[in-house]
């Protein structure tokens, strides 16, 4: 249901209707500003009835005489893309938002509303649309084939997680009686919990062993996903390599798959499939113009200070991807390690020496800048960074 003033039809001014929503589990609000007004019309809907909002958007029109442009708007968030898409097949032009770069009051204490919030994506979407620059930072929706290949990563981190979780579990219901030497994962353990003493020399009690056996078998069963889903990322690579007899030269970048990426970059020694596939999945399936685009989605960009008389470095922004940032430090450790020859790490070796401790960790951060700038031409042109080690196509 939705709820609203009735008006009579406003002559087109500059043809263009925005459109703001503000989306919530149950409900959804709606703002819509017609040509030539500074009125918000809100609407509220159920949230996800898409035939309550389209009877909104044919209403806005409706008011319009003429051809008109729609332009809507909302924050990135729970609902994900699919909304968008929806926008889109409408004959809307959406706009997905990155909330966290919207600017706010900086009050101790501000008022928080969705009347207010809406009024604030209306003027962030109206600024947009005047062309006033660095208003906010729009989202790029991924294609539905992206976004469903970063599924496999996505699991597999989520999986490793509860991997953790359980066997740190059961090794904390041991070490609570006295138990220090049993791996959870080692063979043998439910004999050897069953021959288990306490520090005090008693056997387990029956209740804490049967509440490890249940964390045991859930573990179990999260350990198989886990190969489940690594055996599925590794036949599509394989495949992937396969198919494109890979020869080390890049192809279109934008037309390749995420297997075909995960295949090249694989070749290189020090990157395998557990970092490749979540460097492509939620990297490098995205367009970049230059390698600034690229550090600042890595959050690996500096934060300058500079204020009257006070300037300093603040240290990396951290603004961009945290999974891809975490990754490509992880990264540019390994290559170091498995890559000694390659200008990159000699690089390294020349400003570092054998200097340890936080020296060491603040070069890594622009080793990992550099690197995944390296990786981001090679899959887009195929140049090889130089002095690097190439394994064959597929292995």
């Amino acid at each position: 249901m939705s709820r609203h003033e009735d008006g009579a039809p406003v002559a087109a001014h500059d043809a263009t209707i925005l459109v703001v929503f503000e989306l919530s589990k149950s409900k959804w609000k709606i703002g819509v500003m017609l040509p030539g007004s500074s009125k918000v019309s809100r609407y509220t809907v159920d949230g996800g009835d898409l035939a309550a909002t389209a009877a909104v958007l044919a209403k806005a029109r409706s008011r319009v005489a003429g051809p008109v442009r729609v332009v809507s708007a909302y924050e990135a968030g729970y609902d994900g893309f699919w909304l968008h898409r929806w926008l889109e097949a409408q004959g809307v032009e959406n706009r997905v938002l990155d909330s966290a770069s919207i600017q706010v009051n900086r009050r101790a204490r501000r008022p928080k509303t969705d009347k207010l919030d809406l009024d604030q994506l209306m003027r962030v979407l109206a600024a947009l649309e005047r062309g006033e620059p660095k208003v906010c930072s729009v989202a790029r929706p991924p294609s539905v084939e992206a976004e469903d290949e970063r599924r496999i990563t996505r699991e597999r981190e989520r999986l490793v997680r509860e991997r953790v979780g359980h066997s740190n579990r059961i090794k904390g219901l041991l070490f609570g009686q006295g138990v220090r030497d049993l791996e959870p994962l080692g063979r043998g353990f439910l004999q050897a919990l069953e021959e288990a003493r306490t520090g005090d020399g008693r056997a387990l009690p029956p209740n804490l062993v049967a509440e490890i056996r249940r964390e045991h078998e859930r573990l179990k069963l999260t350990v198989e996903h886990i190969g489940v889903v690594e055996a599925q990322a590794r036949t599509l690579t394989r495949a992937a390599a396969k198919e494109a007899k890979i020869e080390g030269a890049g192809g279109d970048a934008q037309s390749e798959s995420a297997a075909d990426k995960v295949a090249r970059l694989t070749r290189f020694r020090g990157i395998g499939q557990a970092s490749a596939w979540p460097l492509v999945t939620e990297v490098f399936h995205r367009r970049f113009d230059n390698r600034r685009q690229v550090g600042g989605y890595f959050g690996l960009d500096g934060s300058p200070f500079d204020s009257g008389e006070s300037r300093r470095e603040q240290g990396i922004s951290k603004a961009g991807n945290r999974r891809a940032r975490a990754l490509a430090i992880e990264l540019a450790w390994l290559w170091l390690f498995h890559q000694p020859d390659s200008e990159l790490s000699r690089w390294f070796v020349e400003r570092v020496g054998t200097a340890r401790g936080p020296v060491r960790k603040i070069a890594v951060v622009a080793v990992a800048r550099k690197l995944m700038i390296a990786l981001w031409r090679y899959l887009e042109t195929g140049l090889v960074p130089h002095g690097a080690v190439l394994g064959p196509a597929g292995g």
